[in-house]
């Protein structure tokens, strides 16, 4: 009989869920369900009893593992700020549980994999297991990527990226792209409107700069309804749908500068090239055909 077996045999089991996380920087954090901090083979589980472990599907084969994590982010331990920089991306991830009356005493894996897709809602994060089989998902091209790039002689492609794409994965103004927004709005008022198009008094816009940025109305019968622009030109705005109501001459707007992902826009327009999140030298097809087997 094990130790576990010995422990789930007692009235009472004294039990806690430890995770393990080892980021590929070198850093690596624990973390318990229990109410207090438990030490186990030198590394300090940190009390996260907000944490939560979903129901662990385990596979057989090649069949994926998988787990959900969801709990409240800390200041010590998944911060936010870290989250948003992707240092936590594909991290190692091992799921234990142990007797917390005598932390190590009993010391059961449970599942082990690595860090998927992590998605942040105010305060709170969740964050999802793949299994060990889950590298064999991976698209060979992300690999080959980076060394065409040193081939190239370009600036590196970000790494620890599960995609490559030549346009930004980014938002506008979220934390990865970090673009003040309250530099790039202004207020407007209509002149007139026809349909999906709207003059706005005095002109003065520069072609483009709020093709895919929205419009919220700030007076007016739809007062408080956002919509999205498709494209400007210096007095004339064009909406991808048409306003509920009929915009009335005098109506307030807010217009918010949009994106096309391009790096020349993000370069040009907002001055952010550092915080491109794309591939913007992406190869072609070809690339496939250069590196036969990813070597």
């Amino acid at each position: 009989m094990s130790a576990l077996d010995v422990v789930l045999a007692q009235d009472l089991a004294c039990l806690a869920f430890c995770w393990r996380l080892d980021r590929r920087d070198g850093v690596t954090i624990g973390l318990t369900s229990h109410d207090r901090d438990l030490s186990v083979g030198g590394v300090l589980y940190r009390a996260a009893p907000g944490l939560v472990p979903s129901a662990v599907v385990q596979g057989t084969g090649l069949e994926p593992e998988s787990m959900d994590l969801r709990g409240a982010l800390t200041s010590d331990a998944i911060t936010a700020t870290d989250l948003e920089a992707g240092r936590w991306d594909g991290a190692g991830l091992r799921l234990y549980l142990t007797e917390w009356t005598a932390p190590g005493s009993v010391w059961f894996e449970l599942v082990r994999g690595e860090l998927g897709a992590i998605e942040r809602r105010g305060d709170a994060f969740s964050a999802e297991m793949r299994g060990p089989v889950a590298v064999l998902d991976r698209p060979v091209a992300v690999k080959l990527l980076h060394a065409e790039y040193a081939r190239q002689g370009w600036p590196p492609a970000r790494r620890g990226s599960r995609h490559a794409s030549p346009g930004c994965r980014a938002t506008l103004g979220d934390g990865k792209c970090r673009v003040d927004l309250a530099l790039h709005r202004r207020f407007a008022r209509v002149a007139s409107a026809s349909g999906q198009s709207i003059d706005i008094a005095g002109g003065g816009m520069t072609a483009g700069d709020y093709a895919f940025g929205a419009l919220r109305w700030m007076t007016g019968p739809d007062a408080g309804i956002v919509q999205d622009i498709a494209d400007n030109d210096a007095v004339r705005l064009t909406l991808t749908d048409a306003s509920f109501s009929a915009p009335v001459a005098g109506a307030l707007m807010l217009l918010t500068a949009g994106c096309d992902k391009r790096i020349d826009t993000c370069s040009a327009r907002f001055g952010n090239a550092l915080n491109f999140r794309g591939e913007p030298y992406l190869p072609g097809n070809d690339l496939l055909t250069r590196y036969p087997g990813g070597n």
